[in-house]
């Protein structure tokens, strides 16, 4: 049985790594801060809508959801970010990070389970489990479909 999947992988933070799986991910564009309007009373992840092919697209800093610093603020914020554009069911989200890694082939059979005491309490619900790569370390596996079903935008989606 063929168990070895492309994943998106790019950064979380100062070191961590992330992956999501390709079969989720529409399209993956840059996108510059002035081109996403605020949405006044969301959550602080939530930094509003862009316009995508015509669409509102409801943008989250997915570094801020996760519970590391926001994108968003402070030293780290760059002009340009790129936007991981989920898809399930039709519904679209776009998940900014600063930074995509690479495209990589991963054997599912390798997931290890997500244990809540290893992560952060942000994090957990989030996960699909986790990898240990060549160097040891830990790429986490985040699930799209419970982040595009997330009830933090659930209400304006």
């Amino acid at each position: 049985m063929e168990t070895q999947e492309k994943f998106l992988s790019f950064n979380l933070g100062v070191s961590d790594t992330a992956v999501i799986s390709l079969q989720h991910i529409t399209e993956v564009l840059q996108v510059s801060l002035p081109e996403i309007c605020s949405v006044p009373q969301m959550p602080s992840s939530v930094l509003g809508i862009y316009n995508w092919r015509g669409e509102m697209l409801w943008l989250v800093d997915l570094e801020a959801m996760l519970g590391y610093p926001p994108i968003s603020q402070g030293s780290n914020l760059v002009s340009r970010m790129m936007a991981i554009v989920l898809e399930n069911k039709g519904k679209y989200l776009g998940l900014l990070v600063q930074q995509i890694i690479d495209i990589e082939w991963l054997d599912t059979k390798e997931l290890k389970p997500a244990t809540t005491e290893l992560f952060y309490p942000k994090l957990s619900p989030f996960l699909q489990g986790y990898f240990i790569n060549d160097s040891e370390e830990i790429i986490f596996n985040l699930n799209a479909i419970t982040i595009i079903q997330s009830p933090v935008w659930g209400i304006h989606n």
